[in-house]
């Protein structure tokens, strides 16, 4: 799942277990130090316990449900991989990014989300992330990717990458297309619309976005309103032309 191989030799020694978390992203032999940034905490349980029960290479020194908390664990426990969704509800990944980068330049930034669209991914990637990878990678793939970058490679899902090379191919000092009826959308609202392109029923938009059924329906509103269509084939149709799917 991840781009060309770059040929890096990882440099990790045998695995250590003592040690005060406190100290957890000060580079020494040992697991991967990462730390898990998600809105949904049934996720970061899960992720935590599949990473850890499969590779001695990971260890989870924390984990954060928002902005904010994200900002002052990673702070804390300075880990060398933080594990970073895209869309939360009171900023999202950039805005860790935004806030961290300079304070913490020894800190890579991995996002992690079940978005694919090629402005989340640019988002995150101009913020400083490293790499990009969606949920539906496996879990062997994603200790792989954590490893690697965490030794200096960039690491993407292989269709993403390609988003990234078309957008620093651009002109230098160009402007970003913008589109105003695309803008109004908030990420979440994108997300649903994105699935509902796709043909998902709203049952499996819920289960994908970890959202109720009538969360759903209630984005689909707000999107129809916004964009003064009126049902879900003209929104498949406004989505496609905007590249969402």
């Amino acid at each position: 799942m991840t781009t060309d191989d770059t040929g890096h030799t990882s440099t990790d020694g045998p695995a250590e277990t003592g040690g005060d978390t406190e100290l957890a992203g000060q580079q020494s032999p040992g697991p991967v130090t990462v730390f898990l940034v998600d809105d949904h905490a049934l996720f970061r349980a899960g992720a935590k316990a599949e990473l850890q029960s499969i590779s001695d290479e990971i260890r989870v020194v924390g984990e954060a449900g928002s902005v904010g908390e994200a900002v002052a664990g990673i702070t804390r426990m300075r880990p060398q991989v933080v594990l970073l969704d895209v869309h939360m509800p009171d900023g999202g990944g950039a805005e860790v990014l935004r806030r961290l980068r300079g304070e913490l330049p020894d800190v890579v930034f991995l996002a992690l989300s079940v978005s694919d669209a090629a402005e989340d991914v640019i988002a995150v990637i101009r913020a400083g992330a490293r790499g990009y990878v969606t949920k539906t990678i496996s879990s062997a793939e994603l200790v792989k990717a954590i490893v690697r970058v965490s030794g200096g490679d960039a690491v993407f899902s292989p269709r993403l990458a390609g988003f990234v090379l078309d957008a620093f191919a651009e002109r230098p000092g160009a402007e970003p297309i913008s589109d105003p009826e695309l803008d109004q959308l908030t990420p979440r609202e994108r997300d649903v619309l994105r699935l509902l392109a796709r043909g998902y029923a709203y049952k499996e938009i819920a289960s994908e976005l970890f959202i109720s059924v009538k969360t759903v329906e209630t984005h689909v509103s707000s999107v129809l309103r916004k964009t003064q269509l009126s049902n879900r084939y003209e929104l498949s149709r406004w989505a496609t032309d905007r590249r969402l799917v």
